[in-house]
């Protein structure tokens, strides 16, 4: 046990070592200054050129907005009919079949908003074309999205009052060259150098210890799985994602692979600092987003080494912790960092199935899907926690009497309704699409449907509820992760949650733009003594207080239907 927490530490220490670095490093490149990749400019020149970009024409937050649709859209159309058609087209050694067009439309809507909910198995739903020329082109594409919108977010504050916000295409392109790809080149390489696959050819086949026959699929993926982890995607190129030992084949390939995940979304947050010259403010919301994981990873392995109740009443020993789901090179508690990592994050990716976690573990899951801001997704995370920033601003002048300010600019009633409206919109998708499906589970079990609402859960009564529960939420956090105690591959949900993903994506996007263009256009004003200091201990307490508050008063009593019930019902076994 001792070893597995050392390793945990350790992971958590090397993210901080390259987070810190690449933080000062992504500031310099979206401030335009000087950096070593500067080689990389006429690369980038033919790119603009052969697009038709002015990389340097200003845009206002509307047209990087309209920008950033736009080419989201065209994704979306050119994805949708590929994954239909993918039986036709080449590179299908293994023959597998085409999506049926409500797949394909959760399909392509999950990758194109960086999600990557996945209602197909990897190996046997996709080809290598589309795991490559889709999938794959998304991975990059949806995390240059978001670090592109954080970037406009930044230019906001930058200067005292201005309405020039860069340029989107510039943001976007920099973004792969100088980041996603480089780190994706790095991470792919020791994936492949320890045991993940990187052949074109079909299945393979080998005679396993009881003398079967067994096809194993395999194909290009230690490059898909290196992306789909640095651009916080998490879809995996094999259903079981990264429990499954090609995709995840060690210790070592799980801490790069876990690292990965967290080391672009904690150097967003710093780069912030750097690129508004407010390091102290970015340290601050750091210390805020640390202590919120901490508070959700620290339970979680509680709850996984303590073992199974109900498998304890049996006599079998758990010394090891509560192994159900879990795979044996990595343990329980590697397992329970993941888990926290992946869904405070918005990876979505698993080393272990969530479905089998204890119920408290579960409960932390959905807290940090739903909290959604604990560093958060690529770009993404810091324009979450800038909503409850605003807010706490907005109750902060409110108790001493004054006009709230921003980093030198008004928070007026335009800013304040857009910042309700984004923080009423997750609970609405989330709760909202959970108490339809769970209407339809209950009054249309037996509805004559291709699959029916009685046959979408393998575990009943609370856990089932859970079930449908955790779909929305990873579906509004964009995370992707599920339990898969869930059928999910039918049309209500791959409709239901197409709608979720696409809500929960643009509009927590839109919003914090929004607010920064209209804030940022506003008249500066000089700090004096009576102005609300943000990067203070006080206001960063008032800050985690109005998250606390925000969830708990949202969410509590869908949580009380699922994991708590699931839980005071499992300990009820101990007596």
């Amino acid at each position: 046990m001792n070893t597995e927490l050392l390793g945990i530490i350790a992971s958590f220490a090397i993210t901080l070592v390259i987070a810190v670095p690449l933080g000062k490093y992504l500031a310099k490149v979206f401030a335009g200054e000087k950096t070593w990749t500067d080689f990389l400019k006429p690369f980038e020149s033919i790119i603009y050129k052969l697009s038709g970009i002015n990389p340097k024409e200003q845009m206002t937050w509307k047209q990087h907005l309209k920008a950033m649709l736009t080419i989201n859209s065209v994704w979306l159309v050119y994805g949708f009919f590929v994954l239909m058609y993918q039986d036709k087209l080449p590179l299908n050694p293994d023959g597998n079949a085409g999506m049926s067009p409500d797949l394909s439309f959760n399909t392509i809507i999950s990758f194109v908003v960086n999600c990557n909910l996945q209602h197909y198995s990897g190996e046997s739903g996709l080809t290598y074309f589309t795991q490559q020329f889709v999938i794959m082109f998304l991975h990059f594409t949806s995390a240059a999205t978001g670090i592109a919108a954080a970037v406009v977010f930044f230019k906001a504050f930058r200067d005292k009052t201005t309405t020039t916000l860069g340029n989107f295409w510039e943001f976007f392109v920099k973004s792969i060259t100088r980041l996603l790809l480089p780190l994706s080149l790095i991470v792919g390489l020791i994936l492949a150098f320890n045991g993940t696959p990187t052949s074109y050819e079909g299945k393979d086949q080998f005679i396993s210890l009881q003398g079967d026959t067994v096809n194993v699929s395999r194909g290009p993926a230690a490059g898909m799985i290196a992306v789909k982890h640095l651009g916080t995607n998490g879809g995996g190129w094999f259903g079981v994602n990264s429990a499954h030992p090609l995709e995840n084949p060690s210790y070592l390939t799980n801490m790069v692979e876990v690292i990965s995940q967290m080391i672009i979304p904690i150097a967003m947050v710093l780069a912030f600092g750097y690129f508004i010259r407010k390091r102290k403010f970015a340290w601050t919301i750091f210390g805020v987003m640390t202590i919120g994981m901490f508070m959700l990873l620290i339970p979680t392995i509680m709850s996984e080494l303590g073992g199974n109740p109900a498998i304890e009443k049996l006599g079998i020993s758990q010394s090891t912790g509560a192994m159900e789901g879990k795979e044996v090179r990595f343990g329980p508690a590697a397992s329970a960092y993941w888990s926290t990592v992946t869904t405070i994050i918005s990876t979505g990716s698993v080393n272990s199935m969530h479905d089998s976690g204890m119920p408290l573990s579960g409960l932390y899951q959905l807290l940090g899907m739903m909290i959604n801001s604990f560093y958060g997704g690529c770009g993404v995370g810091i324009l979450n926690y800038f909503i409850y920033l605003i807010i706490a601003v907005f109750i902060s002048g409110l108790m001493v009497g004054r006009t709230p300010e921003f980093l030198g600019h008004k928070v007026e009633a335009r800013e304040i309704k857009i910042a309700a409206i984004i923080t009423l919109l997750s609970p609405l998708l989330i709760l909202a699409g959970t108490a339809i499906a769970t209407f339809v589970f209950g009054a249309y079990g037996d509805a004559d449907w291709a699959v029916k609402p009685a046959n979408w859960l393998n575990n009943p009564s609370f856990h089932g509820f859970s079930e449908m529960l955790y779909e929305m939420t990873s579906s509004n956090a964009n995370n992707g992760s599920g339990f898969e105690g869930l059928g999910d591959n039918n049309i209500f949900w791959n409709i239901s949650t197409g709608i979720v993903l696409f809500l929960g994506r643009f509009l927590p996007i839109i919003g914090p733009i929004a607010i920064a263009g209209l804030l940022g256009a506003k008249k500066y004003i000089p700090e004096s003594a009576g102005t609300l200091k943000t990067d203070t201990k006080t206001f960063a307490l008032m800050t985690f207080a109005v998250i606390l508050v925000l969830n708990a008063l949202s969410y509590f009593p869908a949580l009380a239907l699922g994991p708590l019930a699931e839980y005071f019902t499992m300990i009820g076994l101990r007596e």
